[in-house]
């Protein structure tokens, strides 16, 4: 019985398909918008998990100052860190895998005839280990270079691109400003991440090199601090913190003059704006499934009208009312399950395009998928029962007489 009511819904969805198909039109806008939506955001979300992996795994960064501060920024009220700092982090807090020293400074960098503006970073080798970051041409520093100061240079991938080309530049000499200094190594590309930044922009000296002949100062004003696999970041946190109050002589009434920054921080805050926003406009574009649902309901309510005749033979000649508000029940689900087909094709195609577009995973979620399908029988069913209600009382005595 069911299979032929589903039968007989399906020839009255087809007998006028240029109608049924403008009748679902705002359930499969509406279906394909929320997957769209949520796959593009899910993607996104993806991107910024993987470039904060990127960072280094497990990363905390210890500035000096309170709050948040710009790459390389420091609070002028508050001392900055030394090397000696950074030691004690590594030895005496038994979660740290490394910690490593590094300062910043924007200069511009001069091979030939080509220049760049670019980010110099003072550090030593503890600093490729922290970030995760590999030498894939040329070689790391030697800790004799490291020790005495030496004038040498670990370039990002875009540095070694516009100042040398395609060529391995190792051996070669460059100049920052006025210091000149030879390349010994590479680093692994990054690429750009999501929030728009290159990572491979950047040119690595010995810390002692950049305190002698940059800044002019022993100072460290970045510490990244890599914690081992197993380890809880927060209560490594903990622990640098109350190591560094020590150092520092804070007293227990006052506050913090330097700042622990986890990096999983800056992946939870932007994937929870991602998500708010995927959830914002996901709302938005359900509102065409409930503009669809409507417009279901007014078309099988034209469609009891045109068929009253139908019904009343039906109803004549034995059946019952239940058979009838199937019939036309069953016809508004098949509907908006169409729709709800056509929707999800939409939406997936759709999330193929805008994460290509935005250069993120395509991330379809099939519990989305199926939400929005089962929501699109549920609309079927909600805004078909009045009409199929409607026809299955109508007096057939009536209905014959109304043709």
């Amino acid at each position: 019985m069911l299979w032929e009511t589903i039968r007989l819904a399906v020839q009255a969805i087809f007998r006028n398909a240029l109608r049924s198909f403008l009748t679902i039109l705002g359930v499969v806008i509406g279906v394909g918008a929320v997957i769209a939506m949520v796959t593009v955001g899910q993607g996104s979300a993806e991107q910024v998990t993987s470039d904060v992996a990127k960072l280094g795994r497990n990363l905390l960064v210890v500035r000096p100052g309170q709050g948040p501060h710009g790459p390389g920024g420091t609070s002028g009220a508050a001392a900055s860190f030394d090397v000696r700092d950074v030691d004690a982090i590594q030895d005496q807090i038994a979660s740290v895998r490394v910690a490593a020293p590094a300062n910043t400074r924007m200069m511009t960098a001069i091979a030939g005839n080509e220049n760049r503006s670019t980010t110099v970073i003072g550090t030593d080798t503890r600093y490729l280990e922290a970030r995760d970051m590999p030498v894939v041409l040329g070689r790391p520093f030697f800790e004799s270079e490291l020790r005495v100061g030496a004038s040498v240079c670990v370039l990002g991938e875009t540095v070694r691109r516009e100042l040398f080309g395609a060529g391995d530049p190792a051996g070669q000499t460059m100049r920052l400003k006025t210091i000149s200094c030879k390349v010994i190594g590479v680093m692994e590309e990054q690429g750009v991440s999501s929030f728009g930044t290159d990572q491979d922009d950047f040119v690595l000296i010995p810390l002692k090199t950049f305190q002698r002949r940059v800044a002019g100062n022993n100072d460290v004003p970045l510490i990244y601090v890599a914690v081992k696999d197993g380890y809880s970041t927060d209560k490594a946190k903990g622990e640098i913190e109350r190591l560094m109050r020590e150092r520092r002589r804070i007293g227990l009434d006052e506050e913090d003059d330097f700042n622990v920054f986890d990096m999983k921080q800056i992946a939870s805050v932007l994937t929870g704006i991602t998500n708010v926003l995927t959830g914002l406009l996901s709302a938005v574009a359900a509102v065409s499934l409930l503009v669809g649902g409507i417009g279901i309901m007014n078309i099988m309510l034209v469609s009891v009208t045109e068929r009253t005749r139908e019904i009343g033979i039906r109803l004549a000649v034995g059946a019952e009312e239940r058979q009838v508000l199937m019939q036309f029940l069953v016809e508004a689900i098949v509907l908006s399950l169409l729709g709800g087909a056509l929707g999800i094709l939409l939406g997936l195609g759709l999330g193929a395009v805008g994460a290509n577009l935005l250069d993120v995973p395509f991330s379809p979620d099939p519990f989305i998928i199926l939400l929005a399908f089962g929501f699109s029988a549920l609309i079927g069913i909600v805004f078909g029962y009045f009409p199929a209600r409607r026809a299955a009382r109508l007096d057939p005595i009536e209905a014959l007489r109304h043709e």
